[in-house]
């Protein structure tokens, strides 16, 4: 049964350095401003990264702290003296620092090819304001990590706060905030289905990686080895895919991107990889994505998507990418479930022939800070333990609201819907009106093949009410009778104040 682990560590440091980053605001644009943050937080984090080890091989008295070896080995970036924090804050107060972070960057990429064309280089660019600039610097350098645990945490802890930057940043900027974030609940409910344990994980528009990030954190959870399985992705937009690079070199994770951000659809990074899980979250009802020019692909086994709507060219793309035994997961438009325009019926049709789909779910409203579109999530399995069954969860009345548009699934929601598919792999899932229900294909096929999971959980029961028609009309009629005549007493109240100040009514 699945158990979810959260890191209880206090989350305050994150918010400190974030009010830190904060005094940027209204210096730059939100998109500009998010990249010179993230960078800072990065540079912060190599170098204090690299200092450790640093101190650790001055300790051991041996000479080898400037060998490069000593570092790269243990997954650890190489930072030259004048990349180092301790250097950057001598600047601080001087109109040069944006120079010297420009500096610094690119002396980290040239001893570490994995982040070459990486890292953001635009910090003394006029626009940018050097004193607010070192404002920054001084607090990332003030903000002590003492008491936020020993410096071994420092990755966790510089991890947490990229993350949470990320989160934040997805909430200022609104709607452009779909080409880099999707919400952390929505990562955690496709992980904790999926379980990716080992083998290799795949995400064909990666983002700024939260599905890597949150796979790794699940292994962590779970006392497995991060060495089990290996990272695959891509992205169309060059600026996320080295949010992307930044984000897994900042957890550790070793990931093969491509060379460069390249269109999933005509430029596949990983032509003959065959992944054990992928998990996804495409872009919503993608047009005119270029599907005349793919008419023969050979992903296009269940029918040629058509150009008005890419969600069939994600999923099949995804399909034909799945090892013998893989999973996928992926956030999809809830008009994926029923649409019949372009032929996505007679697609859907065949997948579910197919005994590919193993679950759906009908994900609450006001997740995301991008759309308000309802989504569901699509769970595909090559090899169902379940043969011929499908599981539908209804989760749209689950979640708390945590502002006036967004709404969150906590990990008690999250632990009950993974708990439901848990069961349901071992044949032993009860079904629960209104919730869940497990459905032959059959039955499926008896809808027209809608996989709304409306149509198969039913509604939720409520208390029968067996009050009598004219003993409630009776009631309902009294209340009202009585609600008017209060309504005349102070009617005739007010009348009387308003006379009494020399008004005439």
């Amino acid at each position: 049964m699945t158990k979810i682990h959260t890191n209880t560590a206090n989350i305050g440091f994150e918010k400190e350095l974030w009010n830190a980053a904060d005094i940027l605001r209204g210096n730059i644009d939100a998109s500009e401003y998010k990249h010179v943050i993230l960078g800072l937080i990065f540079l912060k984090y190599v170098s204090d990264h690299f200092e450790q080890r640093y101190r650790e091989l001055l300790n051991e008295d041996e000479g080898f702290e400037n060998e490069k070896d000593e570092y790269t080995k243990d997954g650890i970036f190489f930072v030259p003296k004048e990349a180092r924090w301790d250097r950057i804050k001598q600047f601080a107060r001087k109109s040069e620092i944006g120079t010297k972070i420009d500096e610094a960057m690119l002396a980290i990429e040239r001893e570490n090819k994995r982040l070459k064309g990486v890292l953001p280089k635009n910090f003394a660019r006029p626009e940018l304001d050097k004193i607010r600039l070192g404002d920054v610097v001084d607090k990332f350098t003030n903000i002590s990590m003492e008491h936020h645990g020993q410096t071994g945490q420092i990755k966790d802890i510089l991890g947490r706060t990229y993350e949470y930057c990320l989160s934040k940043f997805a909430e200022r900027e609104g709607k452009r905030a779909g080409e880099f974030f999707t919400p952390s609940c929505v990562v955690k409910t496709l992980v904790e289905i999926l379980q990716p344990t080992q083998g290799k994980v795949y995400d064909p528009c990666c983002g700024s990686g939260g599905m890597f990030v949150q796979s790794a954190k699940f292994i962590e959870a779970h006392k497995g080895n991060i060495n089990n399985i290996s990272v695959y992705g891509q992205d169309s937009n060059a600026t996320t895919w080295k949010l992307c690079m930044m984000n897994l070199a900042i957890h550790g994770i070793e990931a093969d991107l491509g060379h460069y951000n390249a269109d999933t659809f005509f430029r596949d990074c990983h032509p003959t990889m065959r992944a054990n899980f992928i998990m996804a979250n495409p872009p919503f009802n993608l047009s005119d994505w270029g599907a005349d020019k793919l008419v023969d692909d050979v992903r296009w086994k269940y029918g040629v998507p058509p150009t008005s709507n890419a969600n069939f060219a994600w999923m099949q793309h995804m399909i034909h990418h799945l090892a013998p035994n893989g999973r996928l997961g992926l956030v999809l438009a809830n008009g994926s479930l029923s649409s019949q325009s372009g032929g996505e019926g007679e697609i859907r049709k065949k997948i579910v022939e197919a005994d590919l789909v193993e679950g759906i779910i009908a994900m609450p409203g006001q997740l995301f800070y991008t759309t308000q579109i309802p989504v569901s999530l699509w769970f595909l399995n090559r090899n169902k333990p379940q043969k011929n069954k499908t599981l539908f969860i209804d989760a749209r009345n689950m979640g708390t609201m945590v502002s006036r548009t967004l709404r969150v699934l906590d990990d008690k929601d999250i632990e009950k819907i993974a708990n439901v598919f848990d069961r349901f792999r071992i044949g032993k899932a009860k079904e629960v009106q209104g919730f869940c229900a497990v459905t032959d294909i059959k039955t499926i096929a008896a809808h027209n093949f809608i996989l709304t999971p409306g149509r198969y959980v039913g509604v939720v029961e409520t208390e029968q009410d067996t009050e009598p028609f004219d003993e409630k009309m009776k009631k309902l009629t009294s209340q009202l009778s009585e609600m008017f005549t209060q309504s005349h007493k102070l009617e005739k109240e007010i009348k009387k104040q308003l006379e009494n100040l020399g008004y005439e009514i």
